[in-house]
């Protein structure tokens, strides 16, 4: 029994091992254990798909993300739906943090956060 603890404490230490707590994208911070996102120290207010999106873009910074990858990565394997749906959150988070987003469009393939 006392083996089944200690192997239980080691696995579990592993596991907080996390993230940093805030995601920094120029003057956008992602803060990750509060589910925040501020604009240049301001709060910006954005849906929970869009925190996670931006979340997702954060942490795959500067790769080029096709839109079944982000839909794999946000939404979740067994989501099914139009791929195009990417492109609308994407939109709203353009709208919402406007030139500070520095996320590009890949033609062809998907999105690219730099």
């Amino acid at each position: 029994m006392a083996r089944i603890r200690a192997v239980l404490r080691r696995t579990d230490s592993a596991a907080h091992v996390a993230l940093p707590p805030v995601l920094d994208i120029g003057d956008i911070e992602v803060d990750v254990a509060r589910r925040e996102v501020r604009l240049s120290g301001d709060p910006v207010s954005i849906t929970a798909r869009e925190f996670d999106l931006l979340q997702y873009l954060a942490e795959n910074q500067g790769l080029a993300l096709s839109r079944r990858q982000l839909l794999d990565g946000v939404w979740g394997y067994d989501w099914v739906g139009d791929e195009r749906t990417v492109d609308v959150h994407v939109l709203q988070l353009r709208k919402k943090l406007g030139d500070a987003l520095n996320l590009a469009t890949v033609r062809g393939v998907g999105y690219r956060l730099d």
